[in-house]
């Protein structure tokens, strides 16, 4: 039974949240029969259509949802909305799908000792959540318990999430699963430029008379921003830099298959020659920027014979590239996770801000050097996850941040930590180690996801406590929980994302959940309720009550969107992009950063940052003489599958079993014919896999996309030491031929 203390809150609080989830929806939540709530009249009748951010990829397209008996039933892209200008990808077509399946988490459920789970109420839910983390904490210290995140969800459940994490209930350890991602440019930008700000807007594709795509399949990974690019009318030159012949290194006008791993000699070789050629801007370099001096100096060390010796591409290739750069009006540098996810990912980002700052090819239209984020919310997460920085991309350091935060929101400023919490590698490794005892996962797949699964997988068993709060019931890591919080997805709750090009977007509730599901802002309600901190979050009441919270915390920042001033004026502007500073009149859809030359550091200056290549962390061997490249496999797949898998249409647009690109002249010599089944093994794990035999991959690399279960059997766990995001593009492995019996 519920005690007479906390029924009444109870009852407010799903009151409201019915009220709140029924807005958009004619079929009205019930709460558990225990609590005897009834009906809630329905406030808003939906018919016609309505436009919504799509919530697969970062792109962040608009679609319009078609309604019928104000039921959802169709979608189209909104030609309107600047960023997709009526494109969709796959997945964006299919958007609906995932929400019908017969695979997702209607009921609270914990294990019945038999193997299996047993549905339970969401009262018993709260209370086992708050008692087993209660005593976790009473028993191993409030660093005990920690949480894991995403970035899929919107921008106002992340900064509630956050907030209760860290100010409510005392967890220091919480990180989201961007850290997988988007962590290297989150550094890089906040090193180089004193704040995480992506330049940038996707007009910019089309203005640009020079292209450089840097570890990134766009074609496949961001078929819209491809599409945006093919919009271009100034018959751009399109550079790829991947050590794969990509679908859209195929498109190119030119293609540099570097070595995996190259890329930070590759750039320092490149700056050489364009410095050496005279090939910069110097009135913008001494006006803008500081340390070019030393950069100038460092890079001299990087000659074409030893570009040519890491990265095979030889001296006559790089200075035509260098040429192309040079001859340029308007150059764009753009990447994603081939940078990104590397054991020194950060610097190789800068090398690339570096080239952008030395030619003056930043702040003005088609220029930039350019993040492509991945999930659909990684930039609210950036911001205000509370994991990474402060909420509104303070610092816990800061004791002037911590008071404007406090001051704010009404928080006691001695319940801001004071200290950063560890990043996703290092909350794993404390969990092996016995310091974390209970994990609180969010919207990821970690068990899937995370690189060296093997190990992680054992290392969840280690836990005392797993609670999974997702759509879905049956992810690799819902199948490792104690308890499964289940959660409405996209499409079933109301909030907003940013997008790559900062962009804040609406999407709204359009489907009720199953069963008893809630959106992931209820949820965090009510366990702030159980945990006895609900008074703390009292005017966090709605996902756009929180919205005006952010906003607040926004004021002053470089990421202030103070002058937005509702849910309803992002949505008629079609989306707004940050900064917009309260009294800004600037409607315009398209706006960069950086037009003023004035970065955010004190002294308004950006910075050259450098350092000399790293140790590969597991290089090829004897043993392991193949290196394992991954990647997107194609458009109609995203991360883990949890979403994709569920639609009928998608999974006919990709293979269902997990396949390895190899080189001709390797499965000759391995007397490998196509599509047989052969065993790819590193010291980590085994995988089999169906052979495809293509030049795209060079000799001695193999390809496996990222999408299938076993992939991260054979990932090497290493990690760029600045933003400790995974190396998952480059491990050593071998090859070897299933004899068939």
């Amino acid at each position: 039974m519920i005690s007479s203390k906390i029924k009444p809150l109870f009852n407010a609080l799903t009151s409201i949240l019915h009220q709140k989830q029924g807005k958009y929806t004619s079929e009205l939540l019930r709460s558990p029969g225990e609590f005897g709530l009834g009906q809630v009249p329905l406030k808003w009748k939906p018919t016609g259509a309505t436009n919504m951010i799509c919530g697969f990829c970062a792109t962040g397209c608009s679609l319009k949802v078609h309604l019928k008996d104000k039921q959802a039933v169709n979608l189209s892209p909104n030609i309107d909305y600047p960023v997709n200008l009526g494109m969709a990808c796959p997945k964006g077509w299919e958007a609906l799908s995932p929400l019908k399946s017969d695979e997702r988490a209607g009921f609270p459920m914990i294990k019945d000792g038999k193997g299996g789970y047993k549905e339970i109420s969401w009262h018993q839910a709260l209370e086992r959540f708050t008692d087993k983390m209660k005593d976790t904490q009473k028993r191993h210290g409030k660093e005990s318990v920690a949480f894991l995140s995403t970035g899929q969800i919107p921008t106002e459940e992340m900064a509630l999430l956050g907030a209760l994490t860290k100010f409510g209930m005392g967890l220091l350890h919480g990180d989201g699963n961007t850290r997988q991602c988007m962590a290297t440019a989150v550094v890089a930008y906040k090193q180089s430029f004193g704040f995480d700000a992506p330049p940038y807007t996707y007009k910019d594709f089309e203005e640009s008379d020079v292209i450089v795509l840097v570890g990134s399949n766009m074609c496949i990974a961001h078929p819209i921003m491809w599409e945006r690019i093919c919009k271009n009318p100034h018959n751009p030159e399109i550079i790829v830099i991947d050590p794969r012949k990509t679908e859209t290194a195929m498109s190119a006008t030119q293609h540099y298959m570097i070595d995996p791993k190259s890329d930070l000699v590759f750039f320092y070789g490149l700056a050489r020659i364009l410095i050496n050629n005279g090939n910069i801007n110097e009135e913008y370099i001494a006006e803008h920027c500081n340390d070019f001096e030393t950069f100038k100096e460092h890079v001299q060390d990087y000659t074409e014979e030893m570009v040519f010796e890491k990265s095979g591409i030889p001296k006559e290739s790089l200075h035509t590239l260098a040429d192309t750069i040079a001859a340029g009006k308007r150059v764009s540098f753009w990447w994603t996770m081939g940078v990104n996810q590397s054991h020194e990912g950060v610097r190789v980002a800068q090398s690339l801000i570096n080239i952008a700052l030395m030619t003056g090819n930043i702040g003005r239209p088609g220029t930039g050097a350019n993040s492509i984020t991945g999930q659909c919310n990684a930039m609210g997460s950036r911001l205000f996850s509370n994991t990474t920085n402060l909420l509104g991309g303070h610092s816990f350091e800061s004791a002037d941040d911590r008071k404007k935060i406090a001051d704010i929101t009404g928080i006691a400023v001695e319940n801001i930590p004071d200290k950063n919490g560890y990043a996703y590698d290092q909350i794993v490794d404390a969990i092996d180690k016995g310091e974390i005892k209970a994990l609180w996962v969010i919207a990821t797949n970690s068990a899937h996801s995370w690189i060296h699964h093997n190990k992680f997988k054992d290392t969840l068993k280690k836990l005392d406590f797993l609670v999974v709060q997702d759509m879905y019931q049956n992810t690799a890591t819902a199948k490792e929980a104690d308890l499964i919080l289940p959660a409405a997805g996209w499409g079933e709750k109301d909030g907003t994302f940013i997008n790559s090009e900062r962009r804040i977007g609406p999407i709204k509730k359009i489907a009720k959940a199953p069963g008893q599901a809630m959106a992931d802002f209820f949820i965090f309600k009510l366990i702030a309720h159980y945990w006895g901190v609900g008074e703390m979050f009292k005017e966090w009441e709605t996902p756009e009550k929180v919205f005006q919270i952010l906003k607040k915390l926004s004021r002053g920042q470089p990421c202030d969107f103070s002058g937005i001033t509702d849910y309803k004026m992002i949505d008629e502007q079609g989306g707004i992009q940050w900064p917009y500073a309260e009294g800004e009149n600037d409607t315009s859809n398209e706006r960069r950063l950086f037009s003023d030359g004035n970065f955010y550091h004190k002294d308004n200056k950006a910075k050259f940052i450098f350092e000399s290549p790293k140790k590969l962390p597991e290089p090829c061997s004897v043993e392991y003489p193949y290196t394992l490249l991954t990647g997107r496999g194609t458009s109609a797949q995203w991360h883990t599958q949890t979403r994709t898998k569920q639609s009928d249409v998608l999974h006919k647009l990709y293979p269902e079993n997990i396949y390895v690109e190899i080189n001709p002249e390797n499965a000759r010599s391995l007397h490998i014919k196509p599509y047989e089944k052969i065993r790819v093994f590193s010291k980590r794990g085994t995988v089999e896999a169906q052979a495809l035999l293509t030049p795209t991959v060079k000799p001695h690399q193999i390809f496996i996309p990222m999408h299938y279960k076993d992939i991260n059997k054979l990932t090497f766990p290493s990690f760029d030491s600045y933003s400790r995001q995974p190396s998952y593009k480059y491990c050593a492995v071998n090859v070897e031929k299933i004899e068939q019996i």
